[in-house]
């Protein structure tokens, strides 16, 4: 394993860290409410940021995921990526990658997807889709919308077609989110079979690199806090109850960080990586939650104002505890799989 980046991700990243720096502040990300920026998501595509991903890999979009999730920025890169320029390279068939590609690079298309597949939508002989998925991320922003059925067959659906039906959703993090209703939708297939594990994995652990981009920001404001708050005569930081929790926060960060980052280089590479994208997304929704909540109670009163920068990060860090599976259900989602890859190994 080598999760050094190459020259072209090192590259991508530390541009979209000074993007992400000067266009996500908090004044900003305050006037956006609940919705995205639009400035900032044209900032990302004009920089070709979004198209890189076809070339950086998935171990490149999680650096620059982690850049995102440090500002908590309110745009659909995650989405568009994961559910959008990564399944459509991977699985998409020529036409498709000629036709979809260079739009979801570009920003004049946005992707995202009603994951996981829970047997919500069902699709007809004829590829027409009906079902409904109560929250989907993105979504108001969304162009495409990727789909699974309940066979776990991949479609890609425009929200613009006759049939499908968009409302507003306010989820505990400000994504944008909606309500997606489709009745007889027309869909287009993506890949075969294998597609939807392929991309529920990759997913997973790009949103794993998203939590922890925002936990190393919600752990870097806590440290910056208690560093310059004084309690009798002395900064909070050298309370050693303060530099214990806070230590165990950034132990917790960095097992987020090269879960993912293992589960994202063994993609890349063509390896077996579904019970590595699981064990990612455990440490994400386990350790993300512990992070957050350390970050926020480090802040003392402060952390229970709602206005205050830090509490983005929290809400956040919950959303994407739940998002994609709670610790609890990857856990037993992870634990079959062993037992799976352990029967077929004695068989």
């Amino acid at each position: 394993m080598d999760f050094h980046p190459t020259e072209e991700q090192a590259a991508a990243a530390g541009l979209a860290a000074r993007i992400f720096a000067d266009l996500a502040t908090h004044e900003r990300l305050a006037a956006a409410g609940t919705g995205s920026d639009a400035e900032l998501w044209k900032a990302l595509t004009t920089a070709g940021l979004t198209a890189a991903v076809e070339e950086i890999g998935l171990l490149g979009l999680v650096l620059l995921l982690e850049e995102q999730g440090r500002t908590t920025a309110q745009v659909p890169y995650a989405a568009t990526c994961a559910y959008g320029i990564l399944p459509v390279a991977a699985h998409g068939s020529p036409e498709q990658r000629a036709r979809l590609l260079p739009a979801l690079g570009t920003g004049e298309a946005v992707a995202t997807g009603a994951f996981p597949a829970r047997g919500r939508f069902a699709a007809s002989s004829d590829g027409r889709l009906t079902g409904t998925a109560p929250a989907v991320p993105w979504l108001r922003d969304a162009t495409h919308v990727l789909v699974p059925d309940a066979d776990r067959a991949l479609w890609l659906v425009r929200t613009d077609a006759p049939g499908v039906e968009t409302a507003p959703v306010e989820t505990t993090a400000p994504w944008s989110a909606g309500r997606l209703t489709l009745t007889g939708a027309a869909a287009e297939r993506i890949g075969s079979d294998g597609a939807y594990e392929d991309t529920l994995a990759a997913a997973r652990t790009a949103f794993a690199g998203l939590q922890a981009g925002v936990c190393a920001g919600s752990l870097a404001r806590a440290v910056e806090y208690t560093s310059t708050r004084e309690q009798f005569g002395r900064p909070l930081s050298t309370n050693q109850a303060v530099m214990l929790r806070a230590a165990d926060a950034y132990m917790d960060t960095e097992a987020i960080r090269v879960t993912t980052y293992e589960a994202a280089w063994r993609i890349d590479q063509g390896l077996p990586a579904r019970e590595h994208a699981l064990t990612a997304a455990w440490w994400a929704s386990e350790a993300g939650k512990r992070v957050v909540h350390a970050g926020q109670h480090l802040h003392g009163g402060m952390g229970a104002d709602l206005d205050h920068p830090v509490h983005r990060h929290f809400l956040w860090g919950r959303q994407l505890d739940a998002y994609l599976g709670c610790g609890s259900e990857l856990l037993a989602e992870l634990g079959a799989s062993i037992a799976s890859t352990a029967e077929g190994e004695h068989a």
